[in-house]
């Protein structure tokens, strides 16, 4: 049974970078707000706790491509495994790290602020990309006694992907509303099998319809 004292929403990097005109666009990502701001609306109702997740990188980012002067989404190894290089974004105190100009952030209970060391990149919400860095979003759930995470935001098959599986990994009953996600897919057909893995590790992909 639905019980939303138990539940959080997680929106993840809803941020003037990722949507429309930003450094690095997911197409459609402004489409998201208006439903996620529903959802927001309602939290009394709906969630426990509302969480937003930012990039917030210093200048000179492990994960910018300008860094090693090599093309945007080039993968290079860093201390032994693949990593995708992005374009200039989010960096912390401008414009583009900001949140959308419509989303409803001063509702927020928590904003999480991530990929803050110069030297480490981090997609999940829950660690940094080493796998051993923890943001310490796990112990503030656990501590407010939830136990359901809904997560929206972008991108499906990045960040939301990996937040998604590390909240499973921590043993939270684990839901992505894909509606209210945009897809990167890259490469081509990346999306899909993100897609695929999050629901053979027993993640629901859920529609918005079925919490209004």
């Amino acid at each position: 049974m639905y019980n939303s004292e138990k539940s959080a929403l997680i929106v993840v990097d809803l941020q003037v970078d990722f949507c429309q005109g930003g450094a690095l666009a997911v197409n459609g990502g402004d489409e998201i707000v208006s439903g996620i701001n529903y959802l927001i609306s309602n939290s009394t109702v709906l969630f426990k706790k509302i969480i937003l997740t930012a990039d917030w990188h210093p200048k000179g980012h492990i994960s910018f491509s300008s860094s090693h002067n090599l093309e945007p989404y080039t993968s290079i190894e860093v201390d032994g495994s693949s990593a995708t290089l992005w374009p200039d974004h989010c960096v912390e105190g401008t414009k583009g790290s900001c949140f959308h100009t419509d989303l409803q952030e001063e509702k927020a209970d928590l904003i999480l602020r991530k990929g803050r060391d110069v030297n480490i990149d981090s997609y999940s919400a829950f660690y940094e990309n080493d796998r051993i860095t923890p943001t310490g979003l796990a112990g503030y759930l656990e501590n407010h006694g939830i136990r359901k995470i809904y997560l929206c935001g972008l991108a499906l098959d990045w960040c939301v992907y990996f937040s998604a599986m590390d909240s499973k990994n921590h043993g939270f009953d684990t839901s992505v509303i894909v509606d209210l996600t945009r897809v990167v897919d890259l490469p081509a057909g990346y999306a899909l099998e993100k897609k695929k893995e999050m629901e053979q590790a027993g993640i629901d992909l859920i529609e918005s319809s079925s919490l209004k």
